[in-house]
């Protein structure tokens, strides 16, 4: 029933509406356009204000034919840079990618085009269908920021899908990491570097002494990074202070604040030690995702995906998503694969294929939900 010429025509035009982050507002009026066209009601958020970007999040209701809790799907507006001037091609191998030194931004408008076929194949052939809750956020890029402003409460949706994760379709992401953003700043103090070094603390050897802390990958669930470093004035000056920013993340809480402590005390014990001032700041940006094989959100999605003869697979991922919001706001929400490839690349890829099972699965979901509720 999904129409794969319109899905792909509709892809392909939608990747080339500009929609970085910060700046989604023509991607958001065009989805409003497109969804008020049809009688859904569309509310934006305050997002935009709070996070001084030009579009909030769009929420989409529609109504559905059966009085039954909503179902919702949920993906992201913005796309990383280069992502101005796309120019999507399909090539004679079934796959789309950016003609140009651009991405594709398959990530995540891939999800956005499942779900607005799905809901197009709906509407054509007349078929029955729970109310739905789309919400399409801003700024997940930058770290969730538009999941994080969004007011849940306003929900009834129980379980929800989000379409923004790499592995093919049938891929369900169950299990997904906290995560900490760290800050970590030396200060020293400065001097002429000729004339009276001694007179100086340097807050980059400082900093170089006290990056004995772990990085990189600690065991198969708990990673940490040194990811920026800033420091010093110039060549002839002791540098006076210095600065880094990285993350630690975990699947379990108790490991992530076990390992950020550790980092903290490692860092400000070594810092003191070499004559400097240490201080560490912890941001939490989001809560862990753990869903059970048995879970309602994760069998309904793994009967539908087995309904299209597509390979389930149950994966854990030590990547971050609006996912990991939705459940942290006690909707139970799993992420799904969608095929995209090499993203955040120019050499970003998808296949027609994928692209087609996309709106066949989430299709396959609300006529599933459907089924169980009924």
């Amino acid at each position: 029933m999904v129409n794969e010429e319109r899905l792909v025509q509709h892809f392909m035009k939608m990747v080339e509406i500009s929609s970085p982050s910060g700046e989604e507002a023509a991607f958001r009026d065009y989805l409003r356009q497109y969804f008020s066209n049809r009688g859904a009601i569309c509310v934006e958020d305050q997002a935009g204000e709070m996070l001084e970007g030009n579009s909030g999040n769009l929420l989409v209701r529609i109504a559905g034919t059966a009085d039954v809790k909503p179902l919702m799907f949920l993906t992201h507006m913005d796309t990383v840079f280069p992502g101005g001037d796309i120019k999507a091609e399909l090539g004679d191998d079934g796959i789309i990618r950016s003609a140009g030194k651009t991405i594709l931004a398959s990530d995540d408008k891939a999800g956005v085009a499942a779900v607005l076929e799905a809901y197009e194949t709906l509407r054509e052939n007349h078929l029955d269908y729970p109310p739905l809750e789309l919400l399409f956020t801003v700024s997940e890029e930058q770290g969730l920021l538009g999941a994080k402003q969004f007011d849940y409460a306003c929900l009834n949706a129980e379980i929800a899908y989000a379409l923004d994760s790499g592995g093919a379709p049938g891929t369900i992401v169950v299990k997904s990491p906290c995560q900490n953003e760290i800050s970590y700043t030396v200060q020293g103090k400065a001097a002429h570097a000729g004339i009276n070094p001694e007179d100086g603390i340097n807050a980059i050897q400082i900093m170089a002494k006290a990056l004995v802390m772990p990085c990189g990958r600690l065991n198969p669930t708990t990673t940490c990074n040194f990811g920026i470093i800033k420091g010093g004035e110039a060549r002839n000056i002791v540098a006076e202070s210095c600065y880094v920013k990285g993350e630690a993340r975990s699947h379990s809480r108790a490991e992530l604040d076990q390992l950020t402590m550790q980092l903290k005390q490692t860092f400000c014990q070594e810092v003191s030690k070499n004559g400097g001032q240490p201080e560490v700041v912890v941001k939490f940006l989001y809560p862990e995702i753990s869903l059970d094989e048995k879970e309602k959100v994760v069998v309904l999605a793994k009967k539908a995906a087995q309904g299209l003869g597509l390979k389930v697979e149950l994966v854990s991922t030590g990547g971050g998503s609006d996912a990991a919001i939705v459940n942290g706001n006690n909707i139970r929400c799993a992420n799904l694969g969608t095929g995209m490839s090499n993203v955040h690349t120019s050499d970003e890829y998808i296949k027609v294929r994928d692209l087609v099972d996309d709106a066949k699965l989430v299709l396959a979901i609300i006529q599933q939900y459907l089924a169980d509720m009924q």
